[in-house]
């Protein structure tokens, strides 16, 4: 009887607790849980395992102008890509969304010519 109680309590007791926002550290607005996506800051792929939240779209943009060598040995820190001038052209235009916007992103040139 115990277990039943406390399984329909404990999503009320982490919901208070996790009510914080979550502030994107790529564009600065805050983070609804429907757009909320973990960036590894070094990829996976190369070894990385600590992660960041951001916007999903913040997450797509980078995805989409960097190549994971780019993002493992220069990208990999939220400081260095919001400096970046493309990441910076977009964070301007993104700005002034609302924090749920979403749009897909094209993936830049760059990355296509592989």
């Amino acid at each position: 009887m115990i277990g039943k109680i406390r399984k329909k309590l404990l999503p009320l007791v982490f919901s208070e607790i996790i009510s914080d926002p979550v502030i994107c550290p790529i564009c600065g607005r805050s983070i609804p849980e429907s757009q909320k996506d973990a960036h590894h800051l070094i990829p996976k792929s190369k070894g990385g395992k600590s992660f960041e939240y951001l916007h999903r779209i913040c997450h797509k943009q980078i995805h989409a102008l960097f190549k994971e060598n780019e993002l493992a040995k220069v990208l990999n820190t939220a400081e260095s890509l919001r400096n970046h001038s493309d990441m910076q052209t977009f964070i301007n235009w993104v700005k002034n969304k609302s924090d749920d916007f979403y749009e897909r992103a094209a993936k830049s040139s760059r990355i296509k010519k592989q």
